[in-house]
């Protein structure tokens, strides 16, 4: 049975971790901070959940042609990780969620141009402290690759139950967008907004999501499932979220959280991406502008309001009405 390298320490690729543990499996954690918890097991970015003595933990990448790897570090800093390491593993699943600010590019493409073997993102609603602890939780697991089968089955647990696609392209986007509407949400209620605007931002973004996923050559129906709708409710009604929290921040509720939040670069990112495709994705911009300093809560509210009345259908998922 393959082992698992697991690339990246923070709460995520942790908790993944403990999971795989718990299930049998040969797991390493790897991580440039996992010698401040080399002693003790207890990692400060996943509290309340020592890591176990069966997890090997190192500070230096080094994999087999057999093994797995999961890349659960930021996706910002993904193309510079692999350039640095350049493995070879068995396959490469990108377990982080986020358009590269860059390259305009989603974690399998920079995968596929770096690392010789194949891709696949594994993605959906989940917390990391849920999956640590065991909790039931259901994600994607996404590949073109005939290795697809083999990843689902071994990386799949008691309470870590993984659905198969064959939609990449589909289940990233899902993942990076969804973020960029949970800090719109957020937005929306540390101003006070209310309840039934927040409503509206996620079902007008997941119109967004589809929009775009659909120029982009993805499935719709995996925008319905769980790397799309599923991450967007979880992601857009927790404080645990953290492009949540990071909305709800610039609201003007709370501090403004310190971890890693991709959203608030993928909203640039994604307006560029939007402009070259003409997918009119207004929530969007409204998020970019805010996170940039360029609109404020008011002008941003504003440009959404004003916007010209039409019918939600058929225009809310065609790509090729652009008002």
């Amino acid at each position: 049975m393959s082992k698992i390298v697991i690339a990246g320490a923070g709460a995520f690729g942790s908790a993944l971790a403990v999971a795989l543990d718990m299930a049998g499996r040969d797991v390493t954690l790897v991580g440039r901070s996992v010698d401040k918890f080399q002693a003790s097991r207890d990692n400060p970015r996943l509290k309340g959940v020592p890591i176990p003595d069966s997890i090997a933990l190192s500070t230096e990448l080094a994999v087999t042609s057999e093994d797995l790897l999961l890349l659960a570090v930021p996706t910002q800093s993904l193309s510079g990780y692999l350039a640095d390491t350049q493995p070879a593993p068995r396959a490469a699943i990108a377990c982080c969620k986020g358009v590269d600010l860059a390259t305009v590019r989603g974690p399998t493409a920079i995968i596929d141009d770096l690392v010789d073997a194949p891709s696949a993102i594994l993605t959906g609603p989940s917390f990391a402290a849920d999956i640590a602890r065991g909790l039931p939780t259901a994600l994607v697991i996404a590949t073109q690759s005939d290795i697809g089968p083999e990843l689902q089955e071994h990386l799949s647990t008691d309470t870590l139950r993984l659905y198969l696609s064959d939609d990449p392209i589909g289940a990233e986007l899902s993942g990076a967008l969804k973020n960029v509407i949970a800090i719109a949400c957020g937005i929306c209620m540390g101003a006070g907004l209310g309840e039934s605007a927040r409503a509206a931002l996620m079902t007008r973004g997941m119109a967004e999501m589809l929009r775009m996923a659909v120029a982009m050559g993805a499935k719709p129906e995996t925008l319905a499932g769980l790397a799309g709708f599923g991450d967007l409710a979880l992601t857009c009604a927790s404080e645990q979220s953290r492009n949540f929290a990071f909305g709800l921040s610039l609201g003007g509720k709370g501090p403004a959280p310190t971890a890693t939040t991709e959203g608030r670069h993928t909203a640039r990112a994604i307006v560029k991406l939007a402009e070259d495709k003409g997918v009119d994705m207004p929530i969007a911009k409204m998020v970019a502008g805010v996170v940039e300093e360029k609109l404020t809560l008011e002008q941003a509210l504003s440009l959404l309001l004003s916007r010209p009345l039409t019918k939600e259908w058929p225009y809310a998922y065609r790509t090729d009405l652009h008002r």
